[in-house]
C-alpha cells in the first residue's frame, strides 16, 4: 500500500474539517482508500493526515493537483504543507 502523510496548520479546525469531508469523493475518485486525521495536542489547528492510496502514482498525482491546492486554500490552510509519500514496509504484531 501507498500512503500520503500531510502536516499543515489551518486557520480553524472546524472549517477545515468541513472542507476535508466535502472533498472525500474527489479523494476516493483519485484512489484514496481512506485514512486518519490527527490534531496536535499542543495546537488544535495543526493537522496531520495519513491517507492510504491504491498506488503511489495516484497519490502523487492527487497531491500535485490544482484541485487539491484550491481546496486547501479554501479550507484555510496556512502556509505550505509538509507532504511525504510512504510505502508500507511492515505491520506490527501488536
Amino acid at each position: 500500500m501507498a500512503y500520503i502523510l500531510v502536516q499543515h496548520s489551518v486557520e480553524d479546525f472546524e472549517k477545515w474539517k468541513t472542507a476535508f469531508d466535502g472533498h472525500g469523493s474527489f479523494r476516493e475518485a483519485a484512489g484514496s482508500k481512506g485514512g486518519i486525521v490527527l490534531r496536535s495536542a499542543e495546537d488544535s489547528n495543526h493537522i496531520t493526515t495519513l491517507l492510504e492510496w491504491d498506488s503511489l502514482e495516484n497519490a502523487r498525482a492527487f497531491a500535485g493537483s490544482d484541485a487539491l491546492r484550491e481546496a486547501m486554500q479554501a479550507a484555510g490552510v496556512t502556509g505550505p504543507p509538509s507532504v511525504s509519500f510512504l510505502d508500507e514496509a511492515a505491520k506490527p504484531s501488536v
